[in-house]
């Protein structure tokens, strides 16, 4: 194999046509820019780190920059720095319920202290007597435990009365109200339904209560989700045809009440009619007559779509049940949305603790009530903003690289005349492939998406602050900015998936690859259109099908469970994990059927099933393309294959059997 060579897939009449087999390099300036901006990502972690920012995260510090649990050195024109506190491991707030939301932190006094009280101090001979037997000062360093009740700075100088009971956050060493209720009026924006503190702690309850149950749930999700993949292989024909009459039977339904209803009110007596109403009823009946016109306009253009369609819901069909099989070949294909979720969790993880890192990182400066803050200046200050960019890029590539490892797989089996001849592991042949040719193109297809995320994002998050001062045409100008921008990311991801398709056959670099796809996709808009209609419909009926059934079966599980009162909280941990699940294994699927497509144009193109160009799809596509060409044949077409509309990628590197296009 000759790696980064320009060339693509080698004709050849003399042998079988294998689009995987010789492979070059794509995009190598992308993967270089692409690892040069981790190596950056990597710089921030280990200056943060370098800087002292671990031990101040971990460890802890008090408002006057002394880390808690060591000696400290003292710094210039700061009273109290400099102590020793080997023995005062746990950093205490004097009033820890008093949070800036806006600056993320407590605007409290912090210090360090030998332990955290256990238990509710009332008053300050309660703190002077947990001074003295445990020999935890609470109250500032510049006060004496004897002097608690007698100095008239006590109540500036110790904690906020009553001292709520706390405990130390593993492994971060602070000291945390043990009673979350000093948060409430800050969860209320979050909780709206939380009233009062005893139903929140009927919901943790719940909770806790029910962990066996609420685990057990999410692994039935997790059962009928694989079982739900196989069922659609052998159901597919049928519930296409039934969803798709029952969308045509409730059009009509609903068009036909709204004309009922006018029909009815327009019949109605208007004397019977108090004046006062008689406008009110003028214009319901102005608009039941819109709506009814509106829903039969709606069902005029539904059925002509459906009948222009209905040859082409076929082929959906057709590809559903293709893609159960290759989930029969390629099992591991099953498991590929737990690898892509562990990946991204490692990097989140990453990436939250390198954030912690730089709240905490730089040089320690005086604020204007005499604390200790540190702040970065220069410009390594803005390490914030190369931060944010890296975590939607790199979670961008993460998902790239399964989309591009599941069409490698595909391709493979669908390219594999024998299938008995498939590869030991597709999969990790496909992320061998991956690893060692396509990192650049999964780097740019990534970057594209993230250059549409970062000025959406950025427009949410003025809409949010400027949310009740701008007047009504600024808000229409940015609410329509943000809608362009998120249709332009959906658009360039369904473009990016078959972008990836088409380097996985043809081994070109991603301008070309999407160019290419793009081609297909306008050529074939109306078999696509069918596709991701009739197909998405179908998966996301299966999704609420999933999340009903594991909800149902939380239902009657939770009304057994006689310890507790309050079973809402577990029931909706449950249905939002029994969907995440779903959508992961359901999108698998989904991304499996937009590659056999492109595969299937590809293989319509360059071959029509004579000697010598013998076609490599599956009997059951091979199927509905006979029966597309005797249908043609039946119209008088003169035999004019109805997969003729089908119009794959042109490209040199694309051999056909017998000689090079």
């Amino acid at each position: 194999r000759k790696c980064c060579s320009s060339d693509s897939l080698p004709s050849s009449s003399k042998r079988e046509w294998k689009p995987l087999e010789d492979r070059s390099c794509t995009d190598i300036p992308w993967l270089l820019l692409f690892i040069l901006f981790c190596i950056g990502m990597g710089f921030i972690c280990g200056f943060s780190v370098a800087t002292g920012a671990a031990a101040r995260l971990v460890s802890g510090y008090d408002s006057y920059g002394n880390i808690c649990g060591q000696k400290n050195a003292k710094l210039e024109a700061i009273p109290n720095s400099g102590m020793d506190h080997t023995h005062r491991k746990y950093v205490f707030f004097l009033d820890p319920c008093n949070l800036d939301l806006i600056n993320r932190k407590i605007k409290s006094v912090a210090l360090c202290v030998t332990a955290c009280p256990r238990q509710e101090l009332k008053t300050l001979s309660d703190v002077q007597k947990f001074a003295e037997m445990n020999g935890s000062a609470l109250c500032s360093y510049n006060l004496k435990p004897s002097e608690y009740t007698t100095s008239s700075k006590a109540s500036v100088l110790c904690p906020k009365l009553p001292v709520p009971a706390s405990a130390p956050i593993p492994f971060f060493h602070r000291c945390a109200p043990v009673n979350i209720s000093c948060y409430a009026k800050f969860a209320e924006a979050l909780i709206t339904f939380v009233s009062d503190n005893s139903v929140l702690h009927r919901l943790i309850s719940g909770v806790m209560t029910s962990k066996e149950i609420i685990l057990g749930l999410c692994l039935l999700s997790l059962v009928l989700s694989m079982i739900l993949m196989v069922i659609i292989r052998y159901i597919s024909r049928v519930l296409v045809w039934i969803l798709t009459i029952l969308v045509i039977l409730g059009s009509l339904g609903g068009t036909g009440v709204l004309w009922w209803l006018y029909a009815k009110q327009r019949r109605s007596p208007k004397e019977t009619v108090i004046p006062e109403q008689l406008q009110i009823a003028e214009d319901n009946l102005r608009a039941l007559l819109i709506y009814a016109i509106s829903a039969t306009v709606f069902t005029v253009i539904l059925f002509l779509i459906m009948l222009v369609m209905r040859k082409r819901v076929a082929l959906t069909i057709a590809l559903f049940h293709v893609a159960g099989k290759v989930f029969i070949h390629l099992p591991l294909l099953v498991f590929q949305p737990f690898w892509t979720f562990f990946a991204l969790v490692l990097f989140w993880a990453y990436w939250i603790m390198t954030l912690l890192f730089l709240g905490t990182t730089g040089s320690a400066v005086q604020n204007e009530q005499g604390f200790v803050e540190f702040k970065v200046s220069g410009p390594l200050q803005y390490m914030w903003w190369y931060h944010v960019v890296g975590l939607i890029w790199i979670s961008e590539f993460i998902l790239a690289c399964q989309q591009m490892t599941v069409a490698g797989a595909v391709v493979t089996y669908y390219f594999t005349r024998d299938k008995r001849n498939l590869p030991f592991t597709p999969i990790l042949a496909s992320v061998n492939r991956l690893i060692r040719y396509h990192l650049g193109t999964v780097a740019k297809g990534s970057f594209i998406i993230t250059l549409v995320k970062i000025p959406r994002m950025i427009l949410m998050y003025m809409h949010s602050q400027l949310k009740g001062k701008e007047n009504a045409c600024a808000r229409c100008v940015l609410k329509s900015c943000i809608c362009c921008l998120w249709c332009l990311e959906k658009c360039l991801n369904y473009l990016n998936q078959n972008a990836y398709t088409a380097t996985a056959i043809n081994s070109t670099n991603f301008c070309t690859s999407a160019k290419d796809a793009f081609v297909i996709l306008v050529e074939n808009a109306l078999r696509v259109a069918a596709i991701n209609t009739v197909g998405d419909f179908m998966l996301f009926l299966g999704k609420v099908l999933i999340v009903c059934s594991t909800g149902l079966a939380g239902i009657m599980l939770l009304n057994y469970q006689q310890d507790y009162t309050v079973w809402v909280l577990p029931l909706i941990i449950v249905c939002l994990f029994a969907f995440l699940v779903a959508h992961c294994f359901l999108s698998i699927y989904e991304m499996v059927v937009d590659v056999l497509f492109l595969c299937f144009a590809i293989d319509t193109k360059y071959n029509d099933g004579s000697p010598g160009r013998e076609f490599y799809m599956d009997k059951v596509l091979m199927e509905f393309v006979e029966n597309s060409r005797k249908a043609m044949k039946e119209a008088g077409k003169g035999g004019v294959a109805d997969a003729r509309e089908l119009k794959p990628m042109r490209h040199s590197g694309l051999p056909r059997t017998g000689k090079n296009l």
